[in-house]
């Protein structure tokens, strides 16, 4: 095969002189071609067993159609897993405006904490979902109504201890890969049990049988109002309602009509507190030593989940997932793979950094560096490109030129400053460089219109080299994208706690280029 591609470019310049077999080539390499996604649909088969279908609201409702996309597609495989594992507690690294994490609240029923570094987007998700709670139970009639014959009991109720079989993810579902997925095969027996996994007791995780309620309501009607209390002092004021008990007068009451007054607030108070989407939006910034017990004061048995974690949140976050006991399975879909911090990029750097590539132990031995363009280059979208979407050449134009002037006449080689998102704010050429030179903190009175324009028509005959060139990194891009995803899996491959460990595909490419997803689960404890 290396043979076959050798001829891609001249073996004394380099140079590229074969376009066609670059692109072959560049498909080759891709994820599709080299067979070690494992399919969405077989991961939720060999997980599933035989759980019930949630009720069937649509987070298009509330969500443009990319984020509802992802959204609907990641929380039913999230769900899917703390189902399989048993848990009830969701980590969203990376949450943003909590669109994942309050979806998976209110329609699964999980205790989600969504953690993000920015203190507007943590305010933004407290009231996103002050909102969306205030329709929610609009959007589950309307759900209800495509499913008839579920009850909304159902859809929200999680197994318990007892319930959970022996389940096994079998050696089909490892048959579609390669060597670093073949060598796993993951039997979960006894699940629960034999993972330390703990049943929760509250109305949180199940609906208890009325004889449990009447033998055992004043122990639980005194925990839940502790919880409850607690959970009051988290959330915003308008996050939860604050329950009231009836009073009464006892003396007037017999024994039994006292019992059935408190199994019937206990009821009334379960399912308020199953209504209450326990969602909880947290700012703080995760690192790889981060401690989540820091963050979280319940923490518990749980599962880490990150759309699109940018940069190298997505690395800590498989990180952390190795390190800590109580995560037990990961779902990360990672992004910005820009931003990415690079061991062997800058030599002078220090090496006891944490960073964010390489992962893996072969790469880290190879001395391997991909690169800031390379890791631009990765960002690109292919499959939108193939549809018809085209690269903004003339933004792109617009930027190199830029970087002609500030290299020629301001001496700027490398600066820590942003132009970001100007030219869609300019009405021209030179509005374009004036607006960037003044967030480079350059002085632009120095440059006259005339000199702006010069610049343009001296470059302007190249921009279809530029449009060219730029065609080529997008072809490139998946294969740069490929080693960055597999040296994330080698990482969990060589971890001895992981019990399986995978690349799925989880989106349509076109309407979310970032569609790959990093899952693994721990091994059962003995």
């Amino acid at each position: 095969d290396d043979d076959m591609f050798s001829s891609v470019f001249c073996e004394n310049s380099g140079k590229l002189i074969d376009v066609h077999l670059f692109a072959l080539a560049a498909k080759y390499y891709s994820l599709p071609s080299l067979g070690v996604c494992t399919p969405l649909e077989d991961v939720l088969e060999a997980l599933k067993g035989n759980s019930q279908e949630a009720t069937g609201i649509k987070p298009d409702e509330f969500m443009n159609n990319k984020k509802s996309h992802e959204v609907q597609v990641m929380s039913e495989l999230i769900d899917i897993i703390a189902n399989y594992c048993g848990i009830k507690q969701v980590i969203d690294i990376g949450s943003g405006k909590g669109y994942l994490s309050s979806f998976l609240s209110m329609q699964y029923n999980l205790k989600v904490y969504g953690i993000d570094s920015s203190n507007s987007n943590t305010s933004g998700a407290h009231e996103r979902n002050r909102k969306l709670k205030k329709h929610w139970k609009a959007y589950q009639s309307r759900g209800r109504t495509n499913l008839k014959s579920q009850s909304s009991e159902k859809a929200n109720d999680r197994p318990v201890e007892s319930d959970i079989k022996c389940k096994t993810i079998s050696e089909e579902l490892l048959n579609n890969t390669n060597s670093l997925q073949s060598q796993d095969q993951v039997i979960i027996q006894d699940l629960v049990p034999s993972c330390g996994f703990t049943e929760m007791t509250t109305s949180e995780t199940r609906t208890e049988t009325e004889a449990d309620l009447v033998a055992q309501t004043q122990s639980h009607e005194s925990k839940l109002s502790e919880e409850v209390l607690a959970i009051l002092n988290v959330l915003p004021a308008d996050a939860v309602e604050v329950f009231s008990s009836s009073h009464c007068n006892s003396r007037e009451l017999c024994e039994e009509e006292k019992v059935q007054r408190k199994m019937t607030s206990l009821k009334t108070k379960a399912r308020k507190s199953s209504e209450s989407n326990l969602y909880f939006p947290l700012t703080s910034c995760i690192t790889a030593e981060t401690e989540l017990s820091d963050i979280i004061t319940d923490l518990e048995d749980c599962m880490m989940v990150g759309l699109h974690t940018c940069g190298d949140l997505a690395a800590n976050t498989l990180r952390i997932f190795t390190a800590k006991p109580e995560i037990k399975a990961v779902c990360s879909v990672g992004c910005c793979y820009h931003l990415l911090s690079e061991q062997f990029e800058n030599q002078d750097e220090c090496f006891d950094k944490v960073w964010g590539f390489p992962m893996c132990q072969y790469l880290k031995d190879k001395g391997w560096c991909c690169g800031r363009n390379a890791r631009m280059s990765a960002c690109l979208a292919l499959e939108r490109v193939a549809v018809g979407q085209m690269l903004p050449t003339e933004s792109l134009f617009y930027r190199a030129v830029l970087q002609v002037i500030i290299e020629e006449i301001y001496g700027v080689t490398k600066s820590d400053r942003h132009v970001g998102k100007t030219f869609s704010k300019s009405s021209s050429f030179i509005d374009y460089v004036r607006r960037s030179l003044k967030k480079l903190e350059l002085d632009d009175s120095k440059l006259p219109d005339s000199c702006i324009m010069d610049y343009y028509e001296k470059y302007k005959h190249r921009m279809n080299e530029l449009e060219a060139f730029n065609m080529l990194k997008v072809v490139l891009a998946p294969c740069i994208e490929v080693l960055i995803l597999l040296d994330r899996l080698c990482y969990l491959k060589e971890q001895e706690n992981i019990a399986w460990s995978g690349l799925v595909k989880l989106f349509d490419p076109v309407k979310s280029p970032r569609c790959y997803a990093v899952i693994a689960l721990k091994k059962q404890a003995c």
